[in-house]
């Protein structure tokens, strides 16, 4: 397939408001706000527009001077899909326009990463695209914190989980602290891309009984029928931010790249 990147629109949802990280848009990494380096990686990917979808006056604040839209939206979204469906209306994209969802928390997802969510998108009829990378160790697997996901021969997800996927009955019957060979463990990437008239359309859909069990967004996608296209992603991502014990790891990483 061409590895020629579409035009796309990066737009990041950032919510002030966090159960574990409170105020976590504005949490600093090297002194930078957190949702300052998202906004950084994205320009770095190319986009041909960078939209912040806030819901406090204070993030758009810490944006300014950084050369990105700032787009306010309501405070009461279910989901970071939902508020960039808000964006997408106030902007009037037209409906087959790449929009990558870059989470507010991943402030070193690499460039090529963003790029290759909008190519998978551009290379499949799909209305959603996103990423995963291998798991290589069984805690990942059995950490409720890290998604997993199995997908179909055609690249599809068949489903997202947050618990073991898939279950190799016989092998972890025997043994937990080792992954068995032959099987393909996938983590998520929560990086999305979709067309700007799904967007809309995905806003229009009911919640779903899984997405609020696994309190994943994507799976109302699937539960509603739609497909998912999956790549793997050309470089690791690392892990996005949650916690205080997170922003810490996040300085520690920050400090080896120098």
């Amino acid at each position: 397939m061409s590895a020629v990147t579409p035009a796309f629109i990066v737009a990041i949802p950032a919510r002030y408001g966090s159960t574990r990280l409170p105020a976590k848009p504005l949490r600093t990494i090297a002194g930078v706000p957190m949702v300052v380096r998202v906004a950084q990686r994205a320009l770095q990917a190319g986009a041909t527009q960078v939209v912040v979808a806030v819901d406090d006056a204070r993030i758009a604040d810490a944006l300014a001077g950084q050369g990105v839209d700032v787009c306010m939206t309501r405070s009461d979204h279910a989901s970071g899909s939902d508020r960039l469906a808000e964006c997408a209306a106030h902007y009037g994209w037209p409906a087959d326009t790449i929009v990558v969802n870059l989470q507010g928390d991943e402030p070193f997802a690499p460039a090529a990463g963003i790029r290759e969510v909008a190519r998978a998108l551009a290379q499949d009829d799909a209305p959603m695209a996103t990423l995963a990378t291998p798991i290589t160790e069984a805690h990942e697997l059995f950490d409720p914190n890290v998604v997993k996901l199995v997908r179909a021969s055609n690249g599809r997800a068949l489903y997202f989980s947050r618990a073991p996927l898939p279950w190799a009955r016989d092998a972890f019957a025997a043994n937990q602290n080792a992954l068995p060979d032959g099987l393909p463990f996938l983590r998520h990437i929560g990086i999305y891309a979709y067309r700007a008239g799904f967007l809309q359309q995905y806003a229009s859909l009911s919640r779903t009984p899984l997405e609020q069990a696994e309190s994943l967004e994507q799976l109302r996608v699937l539960e509603h029928g739609y497909p998912i296209a999956v790549r793997l992603t050309p470089e690791p991502f690392p892990p996005g931010i949650d916690t205080d014990v997170d922003l810490q790891r996040a300085e520690a990483w920050l400090s080896a790249q120098r």
